[in-house]
């Protein structure tokens, strides 16, 4: 298990220096020069030649591209992302307490997703093709098929506005996670137990759930059996949800005015904020891999072929 882990993780490594060159380049291939931002947002009414010139040297822009690249990697790696051209503040002061807030949302919503989906996928297995299993489908699409702006707007409005039970903006208080909790879990949840729905119905009609029904094991313990044999394959997908949700927070954020990534990263894209829209992106890509590398370590785990297959 050690080894496999050492390699799965040599593996994430060249990965991460792929996205981060990425993520450095196309930001340097957008039309608009950062140093024209960096002037435009400090006031300066007359832009000329020299101050842009002046101001990329004080970028550090006036050096080669790989060179630039180098620079910030290296910084990166130790939680320096610049500071803001619009702001003039370090990104990571900004972009901090925005991820933290964020990942609370994410991990909640996460939490709820993954044992709703399991709860369902299992139900939904067990009465394959009956009519709790076609009703329970039947919703899921309809609610998964509902945009999540136009959701969150409707509960604001009904639960908030009419009904006066729940703030709508914000952190004050516990409270402020239960309305966008709810859309992200019905946005997400309706996608994902149809997975563990699929992978039971697999192994249902598998030669050990046969051979312990005839040898007379309670259904209880045969159902556990699947459950567990099921989840092997459902782990990556779950594995995958947090960075997914952690990424698509941006709607949801802004609707209930969330101070998170989403909100501060609409900002910075409105004002072409480039060091922010940078460690964002970064960000991102690190949480995809990490939770990909986490996923298959933990059904690795659970099941010892997968070790000897890379």
């Amino acid at each position: 298990m050690g080894r496999y882990i050492v390699k799965r993780v040599l593996i994430a490594i060249p990965m991460l220096f792929i996205i981060s060159f990425l993520t450095f380049l196309f930001i340097n291939l957008a039309p608009l020069d950062p140093a024209e931002v960096v002037l435009k947002a400090q006031g300066v009414p007359t832009i000329t030649d020299e101050l842009m010139a002046q101001t990329k040297e004080e970028l550090g822009m006036d050096r080669p591209f790989i060179v630039q690249y180098f620079n910030w990697l290296i910084a990166s790696l130790q939680l320096d992302f610049g500071s803001s051209y619009v702001t003039g503040k370090p990104v990571w002061s900004l972009l901090g307490p925005a991820f933290l807030n964020t990942f609370k949302l994410t991990i909640v919503s996460s939490f709820f997703i993954i044992i709703l989906s399991i709860l369902l996928g299992v139900i939904c297995a067990l009465q394959e093709g009956r009519m709790m299993d076609k009703s329970i489908r039947g919703v899921s699409f309809f609610l998964t098929a509902i945009p999540s702006y136009w959701l969150a707007s409707m509960m604001i409005w009904f639960v908030s506005v009419k009904l006066d039970l729940l703030p709508t903006n914000g952190m004050t208080s516990y409270q402020s996670y239960i309305l966008p909790v709810t859309v992200i879990v019905i946005s997400y949840a309706g996608i994902y137990f149809r997975n563990v729905r699929t992978s039971m119905i697999s192994n249902l009609n598998e030669d050990y759930v046969l051979y312990g029904r005839a040898c007379g094991l309670p259904e209880k313990t045969i159902t556990i059996h699947i459950l567990r044999n099921s989840l092997q394959v459902a782990i990556s997908i779950f594995g995958m949800a947090v960075p997914i949700i952690l990424g698509s927070t941006v709607v949801i954020e802004n609707v209930f005015a969330w101070p998170g990534l989403g909100s501060l990263t609409v900002r910075a894209i409105l004002s072409r904020d480039f060091p922010i829209i940078q460690a964002y992106v970064l960000i991102l890509a690190v949480a995809f891999i990490a939770f990909n590398t986490l996923s298959d370590i933990i059904t690795a785990a659970m099941n010892p072929k997968i070790r000897n297959d890379l």
